[in-house]
C-alpha cells in the first residue's frame, strides 16, 4: 500500500530532520488519510495513485507561479516537492508505449475523442501524464 511507504517515508524524514520531504510527505499522508475516511475504507491502488497525481498537478501549478515571478528560492523548493512526489508514482510511459497500447485497445482514425478517452483512461491512469495521453489519442483519431 502507498500509504504504508509513506508513512515509512515520513518517518525517515523526521529522523533526518528534513524539512522538505517531511512537509510534502505529511501533506500527502493527509490527503490520502481524508479520501479513505471519505470512502470508509481502504483505498485502491488506482485511487491512490490518483491522489499523488493531483499533489503533483498543484506542486506544478506552484512552479508555474514561482517561474513567473522570477522566485529562484520558491522555483528549487517546489522542483525538490515534485521530484519526492513522482518518486510514488509508477513509471510512466513513453508516448510511443501509449500508442501501442492504445491502438491495440482498439482506437482507430475517424473515432470520436470522448469514446477514445474512456478506453484511454482506464488503461493508462497513473501511467501517463493526462496531457501527454490526449495528445497521443489526438495524434491516432
Amino acid at each position: 500500500m502507498l500509504k504504508t511507504t509513506v508513512f515509512e517515508e515520513l518517518k525517515r524524514a523526521m529522523k533526518e530532520k528534513d524539512v522538505l520531504a517531511k512537509g510534502v510527505l505529511t501533506l500527502l499522508k493527509a490527503a490520502l488519510d481524508n479520501a479513505e475516511k471519505e470512502k470508509g475504507s481502504s483505498l485502491a491502488p488506482e485511487e491512490e495513485i490518483a491522489i499523488v497525481n493531483r499533489e503533483v498537478k498543484q506542486t506544478n501549478q506552484a512552479l508555474e507561479g514561482a517561474q513567473k515571478a522570477n522566485r529562484d528560492d520558491l522555483i528549487e523548493k517546489e522542483e525538490a516537492k515534485l521530484v519526492l512526489l513522482k518518486s510514488f508514482l509508477p513509471k510512466q510511459l513513453s508516448e510511443e508505449e501509449i500508442a501501442t497500447i492504445l491502438t491495440e485497445a482498439g482506437i482507430v482514425k475517424g473515432m470520436n475523442m470522448g469514446d477514445a478517452m474512456k478506453i484511454a483512461k482506464p488503461l493508462l491512469t497513473g501511467k501517463a501524464d493526462g496531457s501527454i495521453m490526449s495528445k497521443v489519442v489526438k495524434s491516432l483519431i
